[in-house]
């Protein structure tokens, strides 16, 4: 069984890679890399194909998560389908998501940090433009989500399983 987490950013250059990088490396310390396919996706297409800003390579690799060979790619029609968890940064790409998605499926897009309730905290500002501060915000925020995301898979497949 694959769990696929997809991370919606705006331009896909600074909150889904630093999300995509962080999620992947706390997945592969706990052993579970086999177990996922984790991706990351922009609401806005004019960074295709280009890697994470410079800010948020930086930001990542100081805490381990290297997302350096990321690229940005549009958000797709398919992606709400084949995700079983979509997650949005904000609710400007929850919107966007839920707009994008067939009928059947309008709900399965997510708020990012409804995995980390005690931030009190629903959006991540986007850093992008920002300082080093602004990323490591972020990032914080991102590292929380992860957390929790992993603490609700874990409590899922458990009751599942047994």
């Amino acid at each position: 069984m694959t769990i696929r987490v997809l991370f919606v950013s705006t331009g896909g250059t600074c909150r889904a890679p630093m999300a995509v990088g962080t999620l992947r490396a706390i997945v592969a310390r706990a052993g579970l890399s086999d177990l996922f396919e984790i991706d990351g996706a922009a609401t806005y297409e004019g960074h295709t194909d280009q890697p994470p800003s410079l800010l948020a390579i930086e930001a990542a690799a100081r805490r381990g998560y290297p997302i350096r060979d990321l690229r940005a790619r549009p958000l797709a029609t398919e992606d709400m389908a084949h995700f079983d968890y979509p997650l949005a940064m904000d609710r400007t790409h929850l919107a966007a998501m839920r707009w994008l998605a067939p009928s059947r499926l309008t709900e399965r897009p997510q708020m990012f940090l409804k995995y980390a309730p005690a931030l009190g905290v629903r959006d991540i500002q986007d850093p992008f433009g920002g300082t080093n501060e602004d990323f490591e915000r972020a990032l914080d925020l991102i590292e929380a989500g992860c957390v929790g995301l992993l603490k609700h898979l874990h409590q899922t497949l458990n009751s599942v399983g047994g």
